[in-house]
């Protein structure tokens, strides 16, 4: 229980006076959190926080219509009650598709650590990179969280599960004249961090940069590596997505069962892989096991309840919601992208003029695939070599056309985000420098 929000009969209570109004079902979804952040910033331990967080959202139907209203906190379930009530009045009817029980309690994942860990962990990060660069000016943040998600209905269906997550950020500052450089990185994890490994991949980085290089401009080849190259991937999920299959906005509409991409790339989903776990959406359907992408060939399109009945092949446990105040959407959660056999360096150690993309600025591709975007850190690779990093440099392409033509990938998979990738290698890309 989250200490201070202590209303844990908030959801009955809203259920049964939904009903006692006359709306004829009605859902609740709560996410409680509970977490201790630890924030360095200028070398230093700058703040300890401990807060805690309670968000309640009732989806109910009268005559048919939706209504949707959230509240933060221990509010007055009446208020919640009228709101969504006055909203569905507006709405249109749609139908009424909700998931029946019995109840499903899940075990606890994860367990979270003490604040003087964090503040050890954050520590050593920041004296490792200043024993390297003395010149460097870091910033981290190390936190502990545990997050509660309970959905109960009235058809019967009552589930819960709680996950606890470490998760650390590392930034590091290099001001050489008027030259600015920033490498950051982040790391999630259940139980312990690898604050090791953050550190070494921030130390390299730092390093590779040490030297300046210029590139040329024209069509190249670019490795986009792990921490990058989840830009490449969300196009894909997107086009996966059994929504824009329905609204004809995916490129990949017609695509069942084609070969569309190299076959050098399999995307599947597991949602008990990596630091997160979700045995159900927020629908209540389970999870699911699932191979979108088998070796170039579309398998499959992820769907909510109303967007699985509308395809034919109802619901895969991908209704999500981008915030308690949304509806559910088509949604993926822990995608993978299996990795290939060679490393980054081997990877490298192949091209004779090209670039490696760590980190980028701006928005990457629409669903259309078309992206063009600003290294914000990048190095020149010559003659199999990294010589040092570029500056002004923007990748362009689209991310359907080049994952036809030559793809590697390397063995390099870490999750960025809920993505876990590999470093990838696209050729023919348009590299412009300035």
């Amino acid at each position: 229980m989250v200490p201070g929000l202590t209303d844990d009969l908030l959801a009955e209570k809203l259920i049964d006076l939904a009903l006692a109004r006359g709306a004829e079902a009605a859902e609740v979804l709560q996410s409680r959190s509970r977490s201790h952040p630890v924030f360095f910033e200028a070398n230093r331990l700058k703040q300890l926080e401990s807060s805690a967080a309670l968000g309640t959202a009732l989806r109910l139907w009268t005559n048919g219509r939706p209504g949707l209203a959230v509240a933060y906190g221990n509010v007055d379930p009446a208020a919640i009650v009228d709101k969504a009530l006055a909203i569905s009045a507006l709405n249109d009817p749609e139908p009424l598709d909700l998931v029946g029980g019995p109840s499903r309690h899940y075990p606890n994942m994860g367990q979270t650590v003490p604040v003087e860990q964090l503040i050890e962990w954050g520590e050593a990060m920041i004296d490792a990179i200043r024993s390297a660069y003395p010149e460097v000016i870091c910033a981290a943040e190390v936190e502990s969280e545990v997050e509660t998600t309970r959905i109960l209905n009235t058809e019967g269906l009552d589930c819960r599960y709680s996950d606890a997550t470490l998760s650390s950020y590392l930034s590091a500052d290099w001001v050489r004249g008027d030259d600015f450089l920033n490498v950051s990185d982040g790391q999630t994890q259940r139980d312990r961090l690898d604050v090791n490994a953050l550190t070494a991949q921030v130390l390299q980085r730092l390093a590779w940069a040490e030297p300046a290089a210029a590139v040329d401009t024209g069509r190249m080849p670019v490795i986009f590596t792990a921490k990058a190259a989840d830009m490449v991937w969300d196009t894909l999920q997107s086009a996966l997505s059994g929504k824009r299959v329905i609204e004809r906005s995916s490129p990949w509409s017609n695509a069942l069962g084609e070969q569309m991409i190299s076959p050098r790339i399999t995307l599947r989903q597991d949602p008990e892989a990596g630091p997160f776990s979700c045995p159900f959406d927020d629908e209540g359907t389970p999870t699911q096991k699932l191979v979108l992408i088998d070796r170039g060939v579309v398998t499959l399109f992820y769907c909510d309840r109303a967007v699985g009945r509308t395809l034919g092949g109802g619901s895969t446990g991908n209704g999500f919601r981008p915030g308690l105040g949304s509806y559910p959407t088509p949604s993926l959660y822990n995608s993978l992208i299996e990795p290939g056999s060679q490393s980054l360096a081997a990877l490298i150690a192949t091209i004779d003029n090209g670039i490696l993309v760590d980190q980028i600025l701006g928005g990457g591709p629409g669903i259309a695939g078309d992206f063009s975007v600003n290294v914000d850190l990048g190095y020149r690779i010559h003659r199999g070599e990294l010589v040092g990093r570029v500056k002004d440099t923007m990748v362009a392409g689209n991310v359907y056309s080049a994952l036809q033509d030559s793809v590697e990938l390397g063995c390099d998979a870490d999750w960025n985000g809920a993505c876990y990738t590999p470093s990838v290698l696209l050729d023919g890309l348009s590299v412009t420098s300035g």
